[in-house]
């Protein structure tokens, strides 16, 4: 069976677990604290959003702190790492900051699974500005546990 193009999302998603995700980012007291929205959940794919905030996402030179960025960044990982059902951990995060986005800039960040072995999978994030800008990449490794997430 040939395998799908990088950019094609898998659809195929359990809903079970769909929903569940969706309700755990909701009440997920990190993702409040950011305003981080999930959009948009598939299997090894996330989409997730969030409105740069100055008050209280600047750093010491009045500009996105790089730990706002990196927060929109893990919560994208986090929910497409836990796509199967199962847990995932981070294992390693690699970032490069591009470019700051201005204040109020809605920052979008897009989680791609591109390789997955039993143990381990392996995602490229993006983050992006309202406009297109792009403002950060990652790659990301994550363990698998292989055990069932705790909020089905």
């Amino acid at each position: 069976m040939p395998s799908k193009p990088k950019n094609e999302i898998d659809n195929s998603m359990d809903p079970t677990v769909h929903e569940a995700i969706f309700r755990a980012v909701d009440s997920e007291p990190y993702a409040q604290a950011l305003n981080i929205e999930l959009l948009a959940l598939a299997k090894g794919y996330s989409k997730v959003a969030m409105t740069y905030d100055p008050s209280i996402m600047d750093n010491i030179y009045q500009r996105a702190h790089g730990g706002a960025i990196f927060g929109l960044i893990d919560e994208a990982f986090e929910t497409a790492g836990q796509t199967d059902g199962t847990i995932a951990v981070a294992l390693n995060i690699n970032v490069t900051y591009v470019s700051s986005p201005q204040p109020g800039t809605r920052l979008t960040a897009e989680a791609r699974r591109i390789s997955q072995t039993r143990k381990t999978a392996s995602y490229d994030i993006t983050v992006t500005a309202n406009d297109g800008e792009l403002i950060a990449t990652c790659n990301a490794l994550a363990y698998r546990t292989g055990k069932p997430i705790p909020f089905l």
